[in-house]
């Protein structure tokens, strides 16, 4: 059993958790989630928490494949209103942020948040372990080949569960001597890796457990499900669940999503599986 310390606040992944995705960007590659301003993206927040998400994963900065970044400050500008926002209407909800640049991390956690999400594992900013140890915040380590512009330009692995699982030797011991104390990892489906990378990563993921860190999931709509189905990411939502499950038996703590009902229902269907006598 894992937990994680949010700031004060003891969090049980005992039970596999729902990460709620809240892009304050205007080029999310799911139409259903795109931008609607504070007012809009505080709606889809109060909804998520409603239906059963435990984390809401805030980001300003697309990481979609071929994206390109804003300045830092355009980034800090989308994501704190929409913190100050949430926190104002539901004190009680725990918000990630979704930034590889220390600087936005910790602007993000004075203003509330409570957790680090770095698709980088500290690679694209060198002062980015030393700040969440300093916050001493939850930290998601994500392993990408590459950076968003340039990760799927024909990536190649020998063995992509090899590497993966060698990269998160290499960040967690970073991490640990940087002074971080709760690391989450994240396979980083989708990020430096092709529909075959992403199928054998889910395949053995289990192995990722043998690092006895909880296991983060993001497979929400990628194009690995509309692709390999022949459909758009808004026909996704079933391939999602199918994909969900998968990881649930092979061992993710939690998923991050779009859709947190359905979710939602996976973990509690996942759950009364693994209890059955």
């Amino acid at each position: 059993m894992y937990s994680i310390n949010c700031r004060g606040r003891l969090v049980s992944l005992e039970e596999p958790l729902v990460m709620g995705i809240l892009n304050a960007t205007p080029d999310s590659f799911y139409e259903g989630h795109l931008d609607t301003g504070v007012a809009g993206m505080l709606n889809l927040a109060t909804t998520m928490l409603e239906e059963g998400a435990a984390i809401l994963d805030i980001g300003g900065l697309s990481t979609r494949p071929g994206s390109k970044p804003v300045p830092a400050e355009e980034e800090q500008a989308r994501v704190l209103p929409l913190i100050s926002a949430i926190l104002d209407k539901h004190p009680q909800a725990i918000i990630s942020i979704d930034t590889y640049r220390s600087s936005v991390a910790e602007a993000a956690i004075k203003a509330g948040a409570h957790i680090v999400n770095d698709i980088s594992g500290g690679d694209l900013d060198t002062r980015m372990l030393e700040t969440v140890a300093r916050l001493r915040v939850p930290y998601i380590c994500m392993h990408m080949k590459g950076t968003p512009e340039t990760m799927q330009q024909d990536p190649v692995y020998m063995d992509v569960t090899r590497e993966v699982f060698d990269f998160f030797i290499a960040r967690i011991e970073a991490c640990e001597r940087a002074g971080i104390h709760d690391v989450i990892i994240d396979p980083g489906f989708g990020f430096g890796k092709t529909i075959s990378h992403n199928f054998q990563l889910l395949k053995r993921l289990s192995v990722l457990s043998a690092l006895r860190r909880p296991i983060l999931v993001g497979l929400s709509r990628k194009s690995t499900i509309y692709k390999t189905l022949g459909v758009t990411a808004a026909e996704a939502l079933n391939g999602t669940t199918t994909l969900h499950t998968m990881a649930l038996l092979n061992g993710a703590s939690i998923l991050r999503v779009h859709d947190v009902k359905e979710a939602r229902e996976s973990i509690a269907l996942y759950m009364a599986y693994k209890k059955a006598p």
